[in-house]
């Protein structure tokens, strides 16, 4: 499989919990890559390349383009990387995926890849739920299991920062209204791949007043540390949301974010 966690050891809680301005705790991450450490950059580009298109693939979408496999993921795969909306969109997928790999590696949820490799448009994000992972409480179904969802917003480039905590937190509200629509794009696309499996474990929460199950939500923010600022975190109110009890908040900062953004997304394009 191309999935690691390789580089999850450069996410590091920091044991620092800062509050909303409603006293709504927010966890507080560090992420600080090792980019002279080429193994796992490497896997890491694998990794974030395969949700875009499987390595097994690119060579058959390729064909017929007239590109050769960096050029089929740079010109019609990966956002752009310097105009238009498509370095917003590179910051808001990595952030995604990001928090997709928390979610499944930390918190221990099974997470589907299936968010980025049918957009039609490479320079917009994806409708839907940003995050979307399953925790069985056993083999058997039971009302322990839980569903996650996680909005996530990041803000990798200026230097005055921007309320994207409060933009996830008004993120998740929606997250309940779409939840339908989003496990049936889900489910359609590991259909659409053979993984009978994975579908099933998405159809077990498809229907919760049939087969009740615990949801969680989360909502995250990403800065560069040169945007960060206090204030949006602590400026942020979790109040209105309706499901306040079950949400989770986590902020995620590092160095220079945007710039290991582009690097990733290079590598990913070198080495397909």
């Amino acid at each position: 499989m191309p999935w690691t966690s390789d580089h999850i050891p450069w996410l590091t809680d920091q044991q620092n919990i800062l509050t909303t301005a409603d006293g709504h705790p927010v966890a507080v991450l560090e992420f600080q890559p090792d980019r002279n450490d080429q193994a796992v950059m490497s896997a890491w580009a694998k990794h974030f390349r395969n949700h875009y298109a499987f390595d097994t693939e690119i060579d058959d979408l390729r064909r017929g383009t007239g590109l050769d496999r960096k050029e089929f993921l740079m010109q019609l795969k990966f956002p752009t990387d310097g105009r238009g909306f498509g370095p917003a969109v590179r910051a808001g997928d990595f952030g995604e995926i990001l928090v997709a790999d928390y979610l499944e590696f930390v918190l221990n949820h099974f997470v589907p890849r299936t968010r980025y490799g049918t957009k039609t448009v490479k320079d917009e994000s994806t409708k839907g739920s940003d995050t979307i992972g399953f925790l069985l409480y056993d083999e058997h179904q039971t009302p322990q299991d839980i569903l996650t969802v996680i909005e996530a917003k990041a803000q990798f480039s200026g230097t005055a920062p921007k309320a994207r905590l409060q933009d996830a937190i008004d993120g998740s509200v929606s997250d309940p209204l779409r939840l339908a629509e989003s496990l049936n794009a889900m489910k359609q696309r590991l259909y659409d791949k053979g993984e009978k499996d994975q579908c099933a474990l998405v159809e077990r929460f498809q229907d919760k007043a049939g087969k009740p199950y615990q949801s969680n939500f989360g909502a995250a923010a990403l800065f560069t540390n040169a945007a960060y600022g206090p204030t949006a975190i602590t400026d942020a109110d979790t109040s209105v949301h309706p499901h306040q009890q079950n949400l989770f908040l986590i902020l995620i900062k590092g160095d220079d974010l945007m710039d290991l953004v582009h690097h990733l997304y290079e590598i990913a394009a070198d080495e397909a």
